[in-house]
Parts: C-alpha cells; structure tokens; sequence
C-alpha cells in the first residue's frame, strides 16, 4: 500500500475524476436556469475556469466541490439571466427555449438527496416534466431570482437554507420566490395526455401535414390553439404567433407547399413526442407541442439554427 506522498497527492486534495463528474448535473442545471443548451455549457465552462483559476491548496480547502461548483454555476446563470432579458428584448421574433433532443441525462435532478429538507409532494413536480417545452416557456415569465430559487428547490431539491447562500437572499425570502414560481406553473399547468396518446397524436398530424389534408388537420389542432416560431432572424419564419386551429393548418399546408422536399420525422422533443422537419437531410425545424383533451393547443417551432446545434451532433442528419 502507498503512502500519501507516495502516491503523488495530497489525501485532502480533491478528486478529479468526482469534479469532472458533476458537469453533467451543473448542465442539467443550467440549461432549466436559462433554457439554453450553448448558454448552459459557457456557464459550466465558467464554472470550472473559476475552480481551476485556484491554488490545490484553495481546492482542498473547500469542504465539498461539487457544492461550490454548484454554487458558482447558479450565481452565474443568475447573472446571465438579468442581461438575457434585455438582449431577448432585441431579438428578431420570438425567443423560444432551445430545444433537445432524446437523452436520458436531461431527466435528471439532484443526484443526492442526503441532507435536504422533506417537502410536501404537491410542491414538487416530476423531472421530466421539468424539462417540457410548456414548463420552460413558463419559466422565462419568472424573475431571475425566482427562477433560480424555485429550479434549486423544486427541481433539484435543495434546502432553502442552501438556496439563500446562492440567491443572495434570507430562507424566508427564497422560498417567497419559490412558491411564487409555483404558482406560475400551476396557473399555466393544463391536464397532462399520456406519452402514448401525445405519440399517437402527433402522428395523426404529421399524416395530415404530409397529405395536405387541410380538414384532417384542423380537427387535430384545438380551435384556440397557437403556434410560435423562433428564427432568431437568421431564416425566414413567422414573427408573430399564429392564432387558430384553421389558421394554423392553412399555414402549416403554406409551408408545405413552399417546401416539397420537407421531411417530417417523429422524434422526442424535450421529453415528449414532437416533430423534426428536414429539409436535404438537414434538420432545419423541431417542433415541440402541448397536447389537452385529445388536441393540439400549442405548437413551438424553433428554425434558429444556433438553436439546432443539439439535433446536428446527436445524429439527427
């Protein structure tokens, strides 16, 4: 058996391989704090700059890594939240939470539950659903401080008394923001469909798409149904949402005939089923919809490019 010097480091000094480890759960993090993949990524980037600026002797100072990671990483996407208001306020159309495609890792929370408070269920929501496009749509309504504080505590199940050392702000106040988050989501929270009869459904309507069945597709959408799209003014797209089931059909048969080499694949779109369009093998479209009741009432559209980078590199072309 070897010794400490022995073996070449100190026994305090932090483990690399269990640093490394926590980027997965820092970009699960990230990316529900600013609903950006590429933001998420520069922010853990940061975070692991800011741990690999110190001294070993400053590493091994610190009790636990991977909270201090976690702490710099949320303070961080704090910072990047109160800008990001104002460059979304700038951008071309409507800025919609970048997509992702079908990976186990995104359905992740806290991965040690060790130490943290119980909580009542009905504050809780399931992790998947943490990740659905309607729930990030809702998150963007929220403060940068409240959404951090209720990601922290809802979502990842952190103690508010760890949250308050994040935020900035007392226990009392964190869970204030918490609980007003919350109510932000129940407020917006329609009767979830089950997988099953989403898949079936977006099948339906990618059939009607794909054969221009005008009537076929407005019996699918709900009559009060919407649909945004996001170009981030880098391709062409609507900039406004289109409102109503016949509206959105005679668009969505539009765009079809505009485009006679589209297409459509089903593929899993921030948890649930949704659609990728293709255009020359290229992925140029994903589309993430909200089913209630047996219809389509929401369909989010993402043409950004910038935003597709996930779908190039998982394989999608």
């Amino acid at each position: 058996m070897s010794t400490p010097s022995e073996s070449g480091h100190e026994p305090s000094e932090p483990d690399l391989s269990a640093i490394v480890g926590e980027r997965r759960q820092l970009i699960n993090l990230a990316y529900r704090l600013l609903g950006s993949l590429a933001e998420a990524e520069d922010a853990v980037q940061e975070t692991y700059t800011r741990w690999y600026a110190m001294s070993r002797q400053q590493q091994a100072a610190i009790a636990s890594p991977g909270a201090w990671l976690t702490t710099v990483a949320s303070r961080i996407c704090l910072d990047v939240l109160g800008s990001a208001r104002a460059r979304r306020e700038r951008y071309v159309g409507t800025w919609i939470p970048e997509p992702l495609p079908d990976r186990s890792e995104w359905i992740s929370g806290r991965a040690d539950d060790g130490g943290t408070e119980p909580a009542d269920p009905a504050d809780r929501i399931t992790l998947d659903e943490s990740v659905h496009m309607a729930f990030l749509v809702v998150l963007e309504s929220m403060t940068p401080a409240e959404r951090v504080a209720f990601i922290l505590h809802d979502v990842f199940r952190y103690p508010f008394a760890e949250v308050a050392e994040i935020v900035g702000r007392t226990p009392a106040a964190c869970r204030q923001l918490a609980s007003s988050g919350r109510r932000r989501v129940r407020a917006a929270r329609t009767p979830a469909t089950p997988a099953v009869g989403q898949a079936v459904l977006v099948r339906d309507f990618k059939e009607a798409w794909e054969s221009k069945d005008i009537e076929a597709l407005v019996a699918l959408l709900d009559p009060d149904a919407t649909m945004t799209a996001d170009g981030g003014g880098l391709v062409g797209t609507v900039l406004r949402p289109v409102e109503g089931g016949k509206s959105i059909a005679q668009y969505l048969i539009h765009i079809a005939d505009k485009a006679p080499g589209l297409t459509l694949l089903e593929r899993t779109v921030n948890g649930r089923p949704g659609l990728v369009a293709h255009l020359s093998g290229i992925p140029v479209t994903v589309a993430a919809l909200d089913v209630t009741d047996g219809r389509i009432t929401r369909i989010w559209a993402v043409r950004n490019p910038e935003k597709l980078r996930a779908w190039t590199e998982s394989g999608e072309i």
